[in-house]
């Protein structure tokens, strides 16, 4: 990355964080009131010292020194107190922000992966379980370091100021120069920070490449290229490791200019310091005042903000440039996509488009795998209904899965409506098309919630007209209508299934496609859900499992090793031996009947 990213990653980090903190105001108020407190025995600590030895036990007075000695306990035992609160109020500032950022994870890989040409982004999961807990627990750390070194630090030089402002001077001055050689090295750990991150990710990639294709590796003998792509990877994150333990020197210089040098100027200073008239309980609470308070303050800042520091920084830089925040933030821009309109289809001059226009289709699910489609090509009028059937492994599902835009061909296209899909965002792809798969997804809420997910408008006499259509009205009934809860560990595979039918028929898309959608329904309450669909409005696409979906269809396509055939039910048991042994293997009796 360029210093001129790394400034501008640095900017969007500051920005984001900064946004945080406003958001939740009164837990920032919160905790700082807290942390006031917190540093009250470091506020008091050289001072009652001071008391205790000058007034007291120099003086012969062993009482008046066990009682400011008693007093310091007494802010000692307030500041734990304190201490417990700023826990619970760092707990308010944090897991929202951990909350917001694991959304955001979430939305961008939904995104990426659904959108026409996307693919499943495999560093999203190392993104929401690792780097997303990874910035909660270094943002707390930030906060609590940086609150402490503020309030115990600053409590401590205010002390040091009553006690005698040249005293002050000798300890601010070495302080100061530590900090100073601290912040100047930042930029160069976050930079080795980034190094490392980065390292780390495209281990990740390129060892969850090579087991993903471990097969093809195999077959192609490329094992001992892709062993030496992954241990190069190994290789380069151990290097950025291993500068990033270097890096800990600069950590202990500035520990040592800031931390330790006030400490040794003090002991050099003192016989001045009581020359001048400073009294020794003083010299003792300005000796306490630097051990107890300045310093463990600035070792918990540099060896926090050193390490937790860097790594929130660069973690979640990655974390907002990986998931542009589509809501708040920039878009992601695409310079494959089109735009789309987000009215009617567009319709050409010459007449209306037909409603699916595959051509040349071709996909493989690797580069070496044999293609599950090969210059395939199916062409649907607005209205039509279509059953496509085939053995297993022809690529039925693969072809629904191209025609809704789920997956990108290697080669060939498709255009529903005469809107290309390659070019069509996925809200543009959702009036188009809408895919009901075999696994029926059903989310925990209410009957109304789950049936009008892709019609939010649709009103309640919409909704149960749509439920008696397809025969879910019983189902709504038992469930306790459309406000009854809907759990789907304890629905059925076949009520999953037709809930997900019911929404998919309600839903203004003029495609459906129903790939084996139907399969966990029994053959009476199948032949009724597809029968609805058949007289919705628009287009009907079946990837059907038994002979029966096949015979409703006004076409059917045979889809084999060999070139794919369309036709009608009795058409294709003439002319494809591949769909009269699908008949005989689904149901002899209805082949039995069709030959007759």
């Amino acid at each position: 990355m360029s210093a001129r990213g790394g400034r501008a990653g640095t900017a969007g980090v500051g920005r984001a964080t900064w946004a945080a903190l406003r958001a939740r105001r009164a837990a920032v108020a919160r905790l700082a009131g807290w942390s006031a407190l917190e540093a009250l025995p470091a506020l008091l600590s050289g001072a009652l010292v001071a008391r205790a030895v000058d007034g007291g036990f120099l003086a012969g007075r062993l009482g008046t020194g066990l009682g400011w000695l008693a007093a310091l306990g007494a802010a000692v035992l307030v500041g734990a107190v304190a201490t417990g609160r700023t826990y619970r109020s760092l707990g308010a500032v944090v897991e929202p922000f951990r909350d917001d950022l694991a959304a955001r994870v979430v939305r961008a890989a939904l995104h990426d992966a659904t959108r026409p040409g996307g693919r499943p982004d495999s560093a999203a999961a190392a993104r929401l379980t690792h780097q997303v807990e990874l910035v909660r627990d270094t943002f707390a750390g930030l906060l609590l370091v940086t609150r402490g070194f503020l309030f115990a630090a600053g409590a401590a030089l205010i002390g040091l100021l009553a006690l005698d402002p040249v005293v002050a001077a000798l300890v601010g001055a070495p302080l100061v120069a530590g900090l100073v050689v601290f912040l100047a090295a930042l930029p160069a750990m976050a930079g080795q920070q980034r190094r490392y991150v980065r390292a780390g990710e495209e281990l990740g990639r390129a060892a969850s490449t090579a087991l993903a294709g471990h097969r093809d590796v195999r077959a192609c003998g490329a094992a001992g290229r892709v062993v030496a792509d992954v241990g190069a990877r190994v290789a380069d994150q151990a290097a950025a490791e291993r500068t990033l333990a270097r890096m800990s020197a600069v950590r202990s210089l500035s520990l040592g200019l800031g931390g330790w040098l006030p400490l040794a100027v003090l002991l050099l200073a003192a016989p001045w310091l009581v020359d001048r008239g400073l009294t020794a309980g003083a010299v003792l609470g300005a000796l306490v005042y630097v051990s107890t308070g300045v310093q463990p303050a600035l070792h918990a800042l540099v060896q926090g903000v050193g390490g937790g520091g860097l790594r929130y920084v660069v973690t979640l830089d990655r974390i907002l440039r990986a998931c542009p925040d589509e809501a708040g933030g920039t878009p992601v821009e695409r310079p494959d996509a089109a735009p789309v309109p987000t009215g009617a289809t567009p319709v050409p001059a010459d007449g209306e488009p037909p409603a699916v226009c595959a051509r040349r289709l071709t996909f493989r699910y690797g580069v070496a795998a044999r293609p599950v489609l090969e210059d395939a090509g199916v062409t649907l009028a607005a209205g039509e209904h279509l059953a496509v059937v085939g053995p297993s492994g022809a690529g039925k599902s693969t072809l629904a899965a191209l025609l809704s835009g789920l997956l990108a061909p290697q080669a060939g296209s498709v255009r529903l409506g005469g809107v290309p899909v390659a070019d069509a965002p996925p809200e543009a792809l959702a009036r188009l098309r809408a895919l009901v798969p075999q696994e029926a997804y059903v989310f925990t809420g209410s009957l109304a919630d789950n049936l009008r997910y892709l019609r939010p408008d649709a009103d309640d006499a919409t909704v149960a007209a749509a439920l008696d259509a397809l025969g879910a009205g019983p189902l709504a009934a038992r469930l306790g209508g459309l406000a009854g809860e809907v759990e789907p560990a304890a629905l059925s595979a076949g009520e999953r299934q037709l809930i997900a039918a019911v929404r998919a028929y309600l839903s203004p898309a003029p495609l459906v496609l129903l790939d084996e959608a139907t399969c966990h329904l029994d053959p009476a309450a199948e032949a009724r859900v597809e029968e609805a669909f058949a007289r919705r409005p628009g287009t009907l696409v079946v990837i059907a499992h038994r002979i029966s979906s096949a015979v409703r269809a006004r076409r059917v396509l045979v889809l084999d090793d060999a070139r794919p055939v369309v036709g009608t039910h009795e058409e294709l048991l003439a002319r494809s031996a591949t769909y009269r042994e699908l008949v005989g293997h689904w149901d002899d009796r209805p082949a039995a009947a069709a030959r007759s």
